[in-house]
């Protein structure tokens, strides 16, 4: 099991600087030193450990990659980047339980959903994808009612906190640096580099790498990007089956999505440690790190309010937002659509439980970025939009970045005689 990550003061200057101690910019720097080990690389990240914002507040799903559109880069990176970590996993000791995943039509209406889902997985190549009745279905989920499904035994859990860790060790081992608390708030170009302002100094480096999540769009801004895809964040509020009532389930169940949103609807999902989510809300949040309903950034909900995209696509879904209020304020509402597939479940087997949040790109003409964005600057690439399944995702998605980096940013050291071995 890898060690827990001790940060290290920031270097002054280094080659690349990947901004951003989240699984995506940690799986970053550990592909930038396997390709390049002579580089000088450093993550800088703003907390005082890494994985602690999307990384570390979701439902831990390894997605097989069935609901993104193919030839999409979510469908391609995550059939590859999901096999890709069970691999890594199993090498490093890591519990990544291949559960599987049953997404249940209850009603007949629901069954040209179901297809498509079936058309877009098999085409993605989500392995094993298969469709079952309502007697195999039972078989799977004796608890779990519907008139058919889609049974993904690919799909699994894993802790991505522990996964990120790992990560952060691969690269020290490399000779990289993982330095917290050093949470970048400036950024100023000059001829030679660019330097990154952060809570402990400033570093300058020959190039940078941008993974920041929910405050994506600040820092690409900052860089000279386009205002447009704008971050808009989602707070997504998870319960807890009582501990007596876990039997409901014995893995994952879905129901059919709405394909016009990437949210997949109030689900149950058995976590490696053997409790079970039911969630999540998806309602727009006050602040990119609300954690508790009351959380509020004033810098964030002015943001989110000035956006014109967020009314265009508040007038689009309003009538989703009102579902997701009821369910925000009533247990006894989220019972009720978890029951739809789990007739005896009620809100007496609920419990409290915890919230993340979504980085969720919106355009300015109100659309819901669906995929994976990554964007150039000067001296810079920025990862835009990295929601679900980035995490599953993650080592595939790094390859793509420095590939993408490789290609238009010459990465070299700026010294042979300075480099990420000399370093103690």
């Amino acid at each position: 099991m890898p060690d827990h990550p001790s940060g290290v003061d920031p270097p002054g200057e280094c080659d690349v600087a990947v901004v951003g101690g989240g699984i995506v910019g940690l799986a970053v720097a550990r592909e930038l030193l396997s390709r390049h080990p002579d580089l000088d690389v450093a993550v800088l990240e703003k907390e005082t450990d890494v994985g602690l914002h999307q990384t570390g507040h979701n439902s831990g799903v390894i997605h097989a990659g069935i609901y993104y559109e193919p030839g999409s880069l979510k469908a391609r990176l995550c059939v590859d980047g999901a096999r890709r970590l069970y691999q890594y996993c199993d090498a490093r000791g890591i519990p990544a339980l291949r559960t599987g995943k049953v997404i249940v039509a209850t009603t007949r209406g629901e069954l040209a959903g179901l297809d498509e889902l079936e058309r877009r997985g098999r085409t993605n190549g989500a392995p094993g994808l298969r469709r079952v009745g309502p007697d195999e279905l039972s078989r799977i989920e004796p608890h779990v009612r519907g008139v058919g499904a889609l049974h993904s035994p690919a799909t699994g859990v894993v802790d991505f906190r522990l996964v990120a860790r790992s990560f952060a060790a691969d690269v020290r081992a490399g000779g990289g640096a993982v330095a917290t608390a050093s949470g970048v708030s400036g950024v100023r170009l000059t001829s030679r580099d660019i330097r990154l302002t952060h809570e402990r100094g400033e570093t300058r480096a020959r190039k940078a790498i941008f993974c920041t999540g929910a405050w994506a769009d600040r820092l690409a801004t900052a860089c000279g990007a386009p205002e447009d895809p704008r971050v808009v964040p989602f707070r997504g509020a998870y319960l807890k089956l009582r501990p007596e009532r876990r039997g409901l389930v014995r893995s994952l169940v879905y129901p059919v999505p709405d394909p016009q949103l990437p949210f997949l609807g109030v689900h149950l999902t058995r976590e490696a440690d053997g409790e079970v989510l039911v969630g999540p809300t998806a309602l727009l949040a006050a602040a990119r790190d609300a954690y508790r309903a009351r959380d509020v950034d004033l810098a964030t909900l002015r943001s989110t309010v000035e956006w014109p995209g967020t009314w265009r696509m508040a007038r689009r879904f309003w009538r989703t937002g009102v579902s997701e209020l009821r369910y925000a304020t009533s247990r006894g509402a989220v019972a009720r659509a978890a029951a739809r597939y789990v007739p005896e479940l009620g809100p007496r087997d609920l419990v409290g439980g915890w919230a993340g949040v979504r980085a969720q790109a919106i355009g300015r003409d109100g659309r819901l970025i669906d995929d994976f964005v990554v964007s150039e600057t000067e001296r810079a690439l920025h990862v835009r939009n990295a929601p679900s399944p980035a995490a599953t995702s993650a080592l595939a998605l790094a390859g793509l970045i420095v590939g993408r980096a490789d290609q238009s940013m010459e990465l070299r050291p700026a010294s042979p005689a300075r480099g990420h071995r000399d370093r103690t």
